[in-house]
């Protein structure tokens, strides 16, 4: 994939001056990475969508210098993602290397990037627990969470709620561990049956649908994002369990699944850190601009992807342009001295972000979109359980 230039206006000056060599030169590049093609490409979409409208809301500069964003194609596959992250590093000398869906592909990307590469590396979505630990890096930043905290919000949630029992089913990667131990953290009741599904090829759930018909739990705590979560709303309903068995979630039901998953998601609750109604002015500015454009809204990847952005701009604009320092970048970036689209936003000492979590109900907004709305605050100013063991201050 090509990047993308912005500042039209100043590249035509400069092209008929001759100068686009010392133009290149002057552009931030950032990098992202994320899933383009197969199942899951609406997932990277949405990501790209607010990438752009960052870029076009900062007035396509950043520091007094246009901004470059070279979009790269993980293909859904750790060895791809860890490909098109070299390349961003050694072929196109990318000032920072942002996006990142899957925690396999962040995890083999790591190395190359943020040890090898010595550049600054934002995941917008993954949060492997590898790297909120021992494996945490200086040049290593999320605008999103640790996999565990989402899921631990729901568990939560579910002690008030009085839930007694649950059935957890999940993809057989990081992630799908790392979620299904974090509600396992703070989940008070008792777990009657846990299953670990093929990643990524299985999107047949009717085996593990019919052991919980069987086992008749109080809830269902699945995580399945993109396609995947289409697919087990889908077969939940049609088994017959949503009559029986509510459906407890965490990224499987959100604005990227509801349009396919339509009225069989309404009602059921799940967990996040952003939620398109937050009260913030920088928010409302964000879904109603993203709406106008798209005729959608947003999902969590979109604002993760968005604030990625913005982190970047609040230390190259600190800096003046000049990234020459890259301790001087990351004391920028450690600072976060941007305007999150979840309010208030400060990282921990391992670069994970210290934030609340929210519960939010699948319903039809006035229009009879589907979407989702915030009913409650689980937690607040919640720290990831693995930054303890992380060695930096």
């Amino acid at each position: 994939m090509t990047g993308k230039l912005f500042g039209g206006a100043t590249v035509a000056a400069m092209l008929a001056l001759g100068l686009q060599p010392a133009f290149a030169q002057q552009a931030v590049k950032i990098g992202f990475v994320s899933t383009f093609s197969g199942p899951q490409a609406a997932i990277g979409e949405d990501m790209r969508r607010s990438v752009d409208l960052a870029v076009e809301h900062l007035g396509g500069k950043m520091g007094g210098k246009p901004i470059q964003i070279i979009y790269e194609d993980d293909q859904f596959k750790p060895d791809v993602g860890k490909q098109r992250s070299e390349k961003l590093v050694e072929q196109d000398k990318a000032n920072f290397i942002a996006g990142y869906i899957w925690s396999n592909v962040l995890l083999a990307s790591l190395k190359t990037v943020a040890d090898e590469g010595d550049t600054i590396m934002i995941s917008a979505n993954a949060g492997p627990s590898q790297i909120a630990g021992e494996l945490c890096n200086k040049n290593f930043f999320s605008t999103s969470w640790q996999n565990d905290q989402t899921p631990m919000a729901m568990g939560e949630y579910l002690n008030q709620k009085g839930v007694k029992n649950l059935y957890l089913v999940g993809p057989n990667y990081a992630a799908g561990k790392d979620m299904l131990a974090g509600l396992k953290r703070t989940y008070k009741g008792k777990i009657v049956g846990e299953d670990y599904t093929k990643w990524p090829d299985q999107l047949d759930f009717s085996a593990e649908l019919t052991k919980i018909g069987a086992a008749k739990p109080d809830g269902i705590f699945i995580f399945y994002p993109g396609a995947h979560g289409v697919q087990f709303v889908k077969q939940w309903a049609q088994a017959g369990l949503n009559k029986t068995v509510p459906l407890y979630q965490v990224f499987s039901i959100d604005a990227i699944t509801l349009p396919q998953q339509g009225d069989l998601a309404l009602g059921t609750l799940g967990a996040q850190e952003w939620v398109n109604d937050l009260p913030n002015d920088q928010n409302k500015r964000y879904v109603e601009d993203f709406k106008k454009k798209y005729n959608v809204y947003p999902s969590y990847y979109g604002a993760q992807s968005y604030d990625a952005i913005m982190l970047i701009a609040s230390a190259v604009e600190a800096l003046k342009g000049d990234l020459s320092n890259k301790d001087k970048v990351r004391a920028e970036m450690k600072k976060a001295n941007f305007k999150s689209l979840r309010g208030d936003f400060k990282f921990g000492n391992n670069n994970f972000p210290v934030e609340n979590f929210y519960i939010q109900e699948t319903v039809k907004d006035p229009q009879g979109l589907m979407t989702v709305k915030t009913i409650a605050t689980a937690v607040t100013a919640a720290k990831d359980p693995f930054a303890d063991k992380c060695p930096m201050k």
